[in-house]
């Protein structure tokens, strides 16, 4: 097992799945009345160069296990790095040891059998790419020239980056439930330093798949990333206001983020969360529909089963604006007196209905306010709502750009803004999970000078 190389997934896979079924029958032997296990593999490459010059390589290679023991409802976990059969038998012998010392929990055990998947459909997550180090900073370094020679304001870089991982994931538990499989993610980004005047501004961009050939462009990439910078320079600050806001399609995800950490089972059951009690309430406006797809082809979250064997659906977390679903594992299911939603691990692949306007279509519904493109900090108070956050971005005025503003706060409450979303774009043009347009907001308080 320790010198695994990802070479014949399925191969690998079933040495996993010895693995697992060993840990589960020592736990058993031990007196475990249920017991649950998951191991897994990654390898990747990363490689970063700055400046036209290669300055780091690094080559990752790790394993790992964790085993969860319960005895009726006493429940003990360890994990180790180390897959020799005699680290194995320690950890189960410490999970159990754990357990027989714990207090009862009503709800620790594993999810009902019935629910565990019962097939491991195909998602087309592997997708190996046998890039050596020169070819991948030869690509990096081109995508970094195409971002400083886009124009002569930039002047300094911050460097591109290329990654590739690879790896193997396996569970499995006590009701005879085992699946795994192989994946696979690859990405490539650029940061490069514009300047203008007194003015330096710096901004990113970045490509991100399962399969190489569905990244973007080197070149692109570069361009991109320059352009963004580009337009940053010469930025303002803005006196305090209250004005209608757009947030670009990339920020808009961290709207999102905000609701389903707000309906995932562990907020709700320790009443800490802004969402407490509105399951069938309307949260947002009526055209706006959200559904989790976690078995879309390639996708970056795709996965058949969660983490606790429980197989995968797609399904509508906002209907018509109404939330018509919370994000449950067993456990935070079991808390709330409900059955798991299949979300142990998270939401997975998250798409959000998208409008008939295009970017500029979008400005023109914004008229005159702020389109943010980027923010900082982490400003949402998860029990209030309460939302505030650093910002820059551009002043609009009749539905066309200005200037570049920077160095302001953008304030509301995020159920306000929920209910306040007046129009969603359908300029998705960014890689990632979750696939939404840019967010208009009715009204925001910007503090500026």
């Amino acid at each position: 097992m320790a010198q695994l190389a990802i070479t014949d997934p399925q191969d690998q896979l079933a040495d996993l799945q010895k693995t697992i079924d060993n840990l589960l029958a020592e736990a058993k032997s031990r007196g475990a009345s249920a017991a649950e296990a998951a191991a897994n593999f990654n390898t990747g490459l990363e490689v970063s160069v700055r400046l036209g010059e290669v300055e780091t390589v690094e080559h990752t290679r790790d394993h790992g296990l964790g085993i969860t023991v319960y005895f009726g409802q006493r429940k003990g976990s360890a994990s180790t790095s180390d897959l020799s059969t005699a680290a194995m038998r320690d950890a189960v012998e410490q999970a159990c040891s754990i357990a027989r010392h714990t207090q009862e929990d009503p709800c620790a055990g594993l999810a009902p059998a019935e629910l565990m998947a019962r097939e491991v459909p195909n998602l087309d997550l592997n997708h190996p790419w046998s890039i050596d180090v020169d070819s991948a900073a030869q690509m990096a370094i081109a995508c970094e020239d195409a971002a400083r020679s886009a124009d002569a304001r930039i002047f300094n870089s911050e460097g591109a980056n290329l990654s590739t991982h690879a790896g193997l994931q396996i569970y499995g538990n006590s009701h005879g439930f085992i699946g795994g499989y192989p994946s696979t993610r690859h990405g490539l980004s650029c940061a490069v330093v514009g300047k203008q005047g007194d003015s330096m501004q710096r901004d990113y961009w970045w490509t991100s798949a399962r399969a190489p050939e569905d990244m973007e462009d080197p070149l692109v990439v570069g361009q991109r990333a320059a352009e963004r910078t580009l337009a940053r320079l010469g930025a303002r600050r803005l006196s305090t206001r209250e004005v209608p806001v757009l947030f670009r399609a990339e920020l808009a995800v961290g709207l999102l983020r905000s609701l389903t950490n707000a309906i995932s089972g562990s907020s709700l059951y320790r009443k800490t969360s802004f969402m407490l009690d509105k399951l069938g309430e309307q949260i947002l406006p009526e055209f706006v529909r959200i559904q989790e797809q976690p078995h879309l082809a390639r996708g970056l979250s795709s996965a058949p089963f969660d983490s606790d064997g429980v197989a995968t659906r797609a399904k509508d977390l906002v209907t018509d604006g109404v939330l018509t679903s919370y994000l449950l594992s067993h456990y935070s299911a079991c808390r709330l007196g409900l059955q798991t939603t299949g979300n142990a691990g998270g939401a997975r692949n998250l798409a959000v209905s998208m409008g008939e306007l295009d970017r500029t279509g979008m400005l023109r519904e914004l008229d005159t306010g702020l389109f943010v493109t980027e923010l900082m900090g982490q400003g949402v108070n998860q029990v209030t709502g309460d939302y505030s956050r650093g910002a820059s971005g551009f002043w609009v005025e009749n539905g066309v750009i200005q200037y570049p503003v920077e160095e302001i706060t953008i304030a509301s409450n995020i159920l306000d803004m929920y209910r306040g979303l007046v129009a969603i774009g359908n300029d998705c043009d960014f890689p990632g999970s979750t696939r939404t347009g840019s967010w208009l907001i009715e009204r925001m308080t910007v503090a500026g000078e």
